[in-house]
């Protein structure tokens, strides 16, 4: 039951946030870790390197949570592309009420 609610929650983008830093002895033996070989072109390699650095992250805790994150907005597009076929194209003032809540366009409404 519990590796099958972590992974869960890993796949959501929480384990990295809910478990930094712990130390939980069962969790090494039933979480399973797929090693990949990668390629960048070379200034993609290092811009990698250099945000994983920044952040203070391992590069796989980094690009990790970068896939992650690709997957979560890959996950939230196909959502909405599904409401809307459901429900209709979003109105201009649904979009301009969903950024201001987002805080999507700080910087246009401070002009």
């Amino acid at each position: 039951m519990w590796p099958r609610i972590l992974v869960r929650i890993s796949l959501l983008g929480l384990a990295c946030n809910a478990y930094h830093g712990m130390y939980i002895p069962w969790y090494v033996r039933f979480v399973k870790v797929d090693k990949m070989s990668i390629s960048f072109e070379a200034d993609l390699g290092d811009a990698v390197r250099d945000a994983a650095r920044r952040a203070g992250k391992g590069l796989s805790s980094w690009l990790a949570e970068a896939a992650a994150t690709k997957l979560r907005a890959e996950v939230l597009e196909q959502y909405l592309d599904e409401w809307e076929r459901e429900h209709g194209a979003f109105t201009a003032a649904e979009l301009e009420q969903a950024e201001r809540e987002l805080g999507l366009r700080a910087a246009d409404s401070a002009a």
